[in-house]
């Protein structure tokens, strides 16, 4: 048994010995160049320093012996060499204390090796080289030290002891030399020598102790027994969550007609009670693995920390799981001063906008009145103010998010600001033209508008494009940027106030009086509906041409959205008022030769005994006055 302990003891060794040497070796490699020199200079610093503190030894030793080999009479040279003796001393504590201060400048950079005990565990650090030997060799060589003291069946623990020699506190037994502490490794760990060798000799006699106590006999039985009992409760739990999720599904298929319905909402089933209980089936069964994953975690968590040789896979497998946990909740507590400053800028700009929004719609609703400030213009100025204030609101908060001082969001930041540089110039366009359209106000919602050629009225208006239905019922889509560059006609603007004027043009011969043709137009214009009685149409003779007279019809409406209906009533009226009065619309280069032809004028509005007249024929002879 001892020989199989011994065999194991040094497998474990030379596991151990690697990756002792792996860790160290990482935790000793510097990030960068910077810190590399450093750490080249405080060695050569070192070396430089302890060339100067044996020359002071062997100066003060040569002293000391002149000092005591001198004769009571002889003071001055007493003197003389006793301040030699103060300057080296002096000289000795201005090299520990810069010596420490160099320690003290690398502590953050330089991580040291660890000794390796019998159970796997770290007894303490090695900091410095001593010798030839670098902080990783001195670790590795007293590791086997001490498992070579722990395979010696005739080892006396008391008979490990501290040896002080001239430079160093040596840890011995017998003729084998554990360690030995330099003055270096004092400082590294703010001790002295002897402290510090009283320290590690008191932990390695404790590591020899422990191991022999966890390898006994007594200690492996009890061992063995505990994990057979992990062993069988952990078959027990796992048959037990077999036995239950068998059971779960039985009772499931068991009320699925009771349990289940289709989900519809207005027609549409978004779930049939077949997918549903698959959905259900689904996540229990992922629940089912999910628990027996846990189970097992634990379960092998435990094993491995009851055996000496995989405790460190023990914690290990343990920090897998629960340090990034322990990561994310300290971060979230670190991380909580921030929060509460994002929170409060939040609410401050939240009421803010809220306030905000409540004087605009005061003005709005012309509640509140402001000099130069129109009521349309209210929630557009609002929509400004509250995208301005949460923009502000953004920059304020975007110290304070986690990660916004890393390389990879400010390169986020970056390609994102590049793409909307290039990818939104037509959208900032547009942006800048629906704000001056905004504050131009050449309409409004609702309004019947011209741009061009397309005539329709103003369904929506936003900082990017505005909407247009057509008389036709049709939908056009403008960008704000080609409503600025051309010329908009508002039909609605002032016909709620003082009337839109529509305007159409007839021709008639000079046979008919003018005075008469008035009042035919404007009669017809009275009786068009929509048109307003006051202020009264009027008539504008816009032309004398060659064959007839152009006369044009003016009237005020307030309907400005169907002024369509409104011209086609009054183009029948107009058709119907002159037919009734006997007057004939003229079209351009119609001929007014009437003899022996019928009339222009609708049978209906002729007189029953109407015939046309006769050819007149006029001869002149010859004489004839």
């Amino acid at each position: 048994m001892r020989f199989i302990h011994k065999i194991l003891l040094l497998n474990l060794a030379l596991v151990v010995c690697f990756n002792g040497k792996a860790q160290t070796d990482k935790l000793s490699d510097i990030q960068d160049s910077s810190n590399q020199k450093l750490i080249e200079q405080f060695k050569q610093r070192i070396v430089e320093t302890e060339k100067q503190r044996i020359a002071d030894s062997v100066k003060r030793t040569e002293l000391m012996n002149s000092l005591n080999s001198l004769q009571l009479s002889e003071t001055y040279k007493k003197e003389k060499l006793q301040k030699q003796l103060s300057e080296i001393s002096n000289r000795d504590a201005q090299r520990l204390a810069l010596k420490k201060a160099r320690i003290d400048s690398l502590r953050q950079i330089r991580k040291g090796s660890p000794v390796i005990g019998l159970l796997n565990d770290t007894l303490f650090y090695i900091y410095e080289r001593f010798g030839t030997s670098s902080s990783m060799e001195r670790a590795v060589h007293i590791s086997n030290k001490i498992h070579a003291l722990y395979d010696d069946d005739l080892l006396n623990i008391d008979s490990i002891k501290i040896i002080e020699s001239e430079n160093a506190q040596d840890i011995v037994y017998g003729e084998t030399i554990i360690m030995s502490i330099s003055e270096t490794d004092a400082l590294w760990n703010n001790m002295s020598m002897k402290d510090l060798a009283n320290e590690c000799n008191t932990k390695i006699k404790a590591a020899i102790i422990h191991a022999r106590q966890e390898f006994s006999v007594e200690k492996k039985s009890l061992k063995a027994g505990l994990i057979i009992l992990i062993i069988a409760i952990s078959w027990l739990l796992i048959w037990l969550i077999g036995k239950a999720y068998v059971r779960l599904l039985r009772t499931i298929h068991h009320n699925k007609e009771s349990w289940f319905r289709d989900f519809v909402h207005k027609d549409y089933t978004y779930l049939t009670a077949k997918q549903e209980m698959n959905i259900i089936l689904f996540l229990i069964k992922v629940f089912r693995w999910i628990l027996v994953a846990l189970l097992l975690y634990i379960i092998l968590t435990i094993l491995f920390s009851i055996l000496v040789f995989t405790r460190g896979w023990a914690v290990e497998l343990f920090n897998l799981v629960w340090l990034p946990f322990r990561r994310i909740l300290a971060s979230i507590w670190h991380y909580m001063p921030n929060l509460f400053s994002i929170l409060v800028i939040y609410f401050v700009v939240r009421y803010f906008n809220k306030f905000i929004k409540y004087i605009f719609s005061e003005i709005k609703d012309e509640k509140l009145k402001l000099s130069g400030f129109q009521p349309d213009w209210a929630m557009p100025t609002f929509r400004i103010v509250n995208f301005l204030s949460y923009a502000f609101m953004f920059v304020l908060i975007f110290p304070y998010l986690p990660g916004s001082d890393s390389n990879i969001f400010k390169g986020v930041s970056v390609f994102i600001g590049i793409i909307f540089s290039f990818g939104s110039s037509s959208a900032i366009a547009n942006i800048i033209s629906g704000l001056v359209i905004t504050y131009m106000s050449p309409f409004k919602i609702g309004d019947r508008i011209k741009i061009g050629d397309i005539t329709g009225d103003v369904v929506e208006k936003s900082l990017l494009i505005t909407r247009l239905r057509t008389v036709k019922n049709e939908e056009v889509t403008m960008p704000n940027t080609a409503m600025l560059s051309g010329n908009i006609i508002n039909y609605s603007s002032h016909a709620r106030t003082k009337g839109l004027i529509i305007h159409t043009t007839v021709t008639i011969g000079y046979d008919t009086p003018w005075k008469d043709m008035h009042q035919a137009l404007i009669d017809a214009a009275l009786r068009t509906k929509d048109i307003k009685k006051n202020p009264e149409p009027f008539v504008l003779q816009t032309g004398l041409n060659d064959f007839y007279v152009s006369y044009q019809i003016n009237a005020y409406t307030d309907a400005a959205n169907t002024q369509e209906r409104v011209y086609s009533q009054l183009h029948q009226n107009i058709q119907d008022v002159c037919n009734e009065r006997g007057i004939e619309i003229l079209s351009p280069h119609y001929r007014y030769q009437r003899d022996g032809n019928m009339t222009t004028i609708p049978a209906e509005y002729l007189k029953d005994d109407y015939k046309p007249p006769g050819f007149n024929v006029y001869i002149k002879k010859d004489g004839d006055k």
